[in-house]
């Protein structure tokens, strides 16, 4: 059997074709993904995924629109789509790193979370404020992504009741170091390390 006897096969149009149309649409959305996720960030590199997003979801669209009579090809089509969207949420979470701000008030036990962040090998900037229950401490403190879970414990475990902050960072001041860790010591904080003492 030919190619093209073979492609006029309910075996193709029915089963083979969708799956080419949901795997290809999960490849362009997840590309899409990260490609928005990198402009976000400003890296350049989104150009190229964005070269290889719009060629793909071209060549899907064509096939769709040649066949347009198969309800299949559009319900492959909507969840190649969906999926694409959790594939490249998924992929983007775990690959892009990157600096965080992270900032935490605490009115108890804030010298306890300063001791610990501290230990970990983090530079802060801490400040005195004024919240709706008296007086707190603001810190502030520049992590790398993969270690946001951990301070965050740290955090949690001493004062449950912290009220904390995450922001994206696209580029900080040069620093000696930002953790205890060797992979970290490179990294950049955007705050000083000055503490500001009661």
């Amino acid at each position: 059997m030919d190619i093209a006897a073979f492609m006029n096969t309910e075996l193709f149009s029915l089963v083979i074709l969708p799956l080419l149309i949901f795997s290809a649409r999960i490849c362009d959305v997840t590309l899409g993904t990260l490609r928005s996720i990198c402009v976000v960030r400003g890296i350049r590199f989104a150009s190229l995924l964005g070269f290889f997003e719009i060629w793909i979801w071209i060549l899907v669209i064509g096939v769709v629109v040649q066949n347009l009579d198969s309800a299949v090809n559009y319900l492959a089509y909507a969840g190649g789509f969906a999926t694409g969207n959790f594939v490249g949420m998924t992929i983007g979470k775990k690959m892009i790193m990157g600096h965080l701000v992270l900032q935490v008030i605490s009115n108890k036990n804030h010298y306890m979370i300063i001791n610990e962040l501290e230990k970990s090998g983090y530079g802060m900037t801490v400040v005195d404020a004024y919240g709706r229950d008296g007086s707190v401490k603001m810190i502030f403190t520049v992590i790398r992504r993969e270690r946001l879970k951990d301070a965050l414990k740290t955090i949690n475990g001493i004062d449950e009741s912290a009220f904390y902050s995450v922001e994206e960072v696209r580029r900080v001041s040069k620093s000696p170091s930002i953790g205890a860790d060797s992979n970290t010591r490179w990294l950049m904080p955007l705050f000083s390390l000055a503490r500001r003492e009661k």
